[in-house]
This record gives C-alpha cells, sequence and structure tokens, in this order.
C-alpha cells in the first residue's frame, strides 16, 4: 500500500457532551489522544476537522495539522468530503475517517480498513466488523450488524438480527423456552465497526447521493452507499473494537480500558 490519510471529525456541539473533543482522557485531550493513535498506525497525514476555534487552537498548537468545516454537515463524512475538496486530494487517494471519540481505538485496525480498500478496486469504501457470539448482541438493535459475500463485501447493514437463524430460533423460542447466551457453532454473525475508508473520488459524489429509503429506515449512512449500487470492502477484526466516549460516564470506562490495554 502506498499510503493513506486520516481524517477526524471533531464537533463541539455534541448533543449528549458539549466539548467532548477537549476532554481529558488519563491527562491529553481526547482529539490528541486520536491523533496519537492515527500517527501510530502510520497515515501520511493525519488532520482533524472541526467546526470549532477552541479544536483548531488546541490542535495547533500541540503541533497537529486542523482544517475548520462548516458547522452545518449532516455528517462526519460530509466534514470529510468539504477536506479533501479544499486540499485538492486526487480522487484514487485513500482517506479513513477515525471518529473523534475513539481515544483508544487500535492503530493496526485503522491500517487495515484502509489496506481493504486498497486490495479491492471495485469498492469505493471499506469498513470493519468483528463476530458477535452473544445471543443477545445479535438482537440489540444499538448493535449494528453486517452480512458479507465471498470476497468480503458488504450485502446489508442493519440494527436487526442479521442473518437471523430461523431453526434455531425457532427450535427454542417456539415452546417459551429461553434462548442460550451464546450462539451455536456455524452460525456466523458479524457486528459493525464504526469506522471507514474511502476513495476521494468517491467523497466527492457521496453529497450529491439522495438519502435513500433504507438508510432512513435504519438510520445508517452506509446504506446509501449500497442502495446506489457501490460496494464496501469489510476487514474482518479478531478483537472487538475499543470502547469510545458518548457520554460523560464513559470517560472512567476508556480510561480504565487503556489502562488496561497499554
Amino acid at each position: 500500500m502506498n499510503g493513506f490519510k486520516v481524517v477526524i471529525p471533531a464537533r463541539m456541539g455534541s448533543s449528549r457532551f458539549y466539548g467532548k473533543p477537549l476532554v481529558p482522557i488519563l491527562g491529553r485531550a481526547m482529539v490528541l489522544r486520536v491523533v496519537d493513535q492515527a500517527l501510530s498506525a502510520q497515515a501520511d497525514e493525519v488532520i482533524v476537522a472541526t467546526d470549532h476555534a477552541e479544536i483548531v487552537q488546541l490542535v495547533s498548537v500541540a503541533g497537529f495539522k486542523v482544517h475548520m468545516t462548516d458547522e452545518h454537515h449532516p455528517s462526519g463524512t460530509d466534514r470529510i468530503a468539504q477536506v479533501a475538496l479544499e486540499r485538492g486530494w486526487a480522487d484514487d487517494v485513500i482517506v479513513v475517517n477515525v471518529q473523534g471519540d475513539e481515544p483508544a481505538i487500535a492503530p493496526e485496525l485503522i491500517r487495515a480498513v484502509a489496506q481493504a480498500l486498497h486490495d479491492d478496486n471495485e469498492c469505493v469504501m471499506a469498513t470493519a466488523a468483528h463476530p458477535l457470539h452473544s445471543t443477545a448482541d445479535l438482537l440489540n438493535p444499538n448493535m449494528v450488524k453486517v452480512v458479507l459475500d465471498h470476497q468480503k463485501r458488504a450485502l446489508y447493514f442493519s440494527r436487526a438480527p442479521i442473518p437471523y437463524p430461523r431453526d434455531w430460533m425457532r427450535a427454542h423460542g417456539a415452546d417459551g423456552n429461553a434462548l442460550p447466551e451464546q450462539l451455536p457453532e456455524g452460525i456466523t454473525a458479524l457486528r459493525h465497526m464504526g469506522i471507514y475508508a474511502y476513495r476521494v473520488g468517491f467523497l466527492k459524489r457521496y453529497g450529491a447521493l439522495p438519502v435513500s429509503d433504507l438508510e432512513q429506515i435504519e438510520s445508517l449512512e452506509q446504506l446509501r452507499v449500497l442502495a446506489y449500487g457501490e460496494k464496501i470492502s469489510t476487514y474482518i477484526s479478531h478483537q472487538p473494537a475499543a470502547p469510545g466516549v458518548d457520554t460523560p460516564e464513559d470517560v472512567s470506562v476508556v480510561e480504565h480500558y487503556m489502562r488496561t490495554h497499554s
């Protein structure tokens, strides 16, 4: 692989946690922790994409690259597209979207997703997934699942249990018995991990694609890509995703994870 870039969307105005990128994680601002992980992935260039002057100041003073973007972008993908366009990146450049609230993300995961896209020229995007073993996780609508074809390209993403193990569910549920805690051997379920790599040429087209019905129904942005016939390569990780920070209560969880996984 010749190289790739990382863009880290970092909004100040999170509805559940205002000012989240600036929150200290083990004594260092969270967005800077994410930059550290992206640099450890050996990206050619790492840029924080933000909508707030305070984040620009923090990142600049720390010696890292930052790009001011429109505060009204509907998604991180649109924010990254603005960065790619304004910096004049070529269509074949690979850009990885690393969320600004994942200070413990594994550098190996970042690089693996970029590699997955590099290795499949027919795909415009790549993402990652890891195996699910818990029945509760398969049924949990907050855990997005993905099913793949034999080339590890995404067929569909859903909050519903996919694939649906009909015979197994019927055998354990028809007479009212509780389902076993663990899925049986032979039923392969994958949980989607919220990391994406894009080709810049696709990013330039993405914003012009109308929101699809499936995207609205499932509230999953990546379904727009599949709805318009594009392909998404998927890297299968053997490790679950590290915890991220959605609320103030998550900070201590992430700090504990980082202490025990360093």
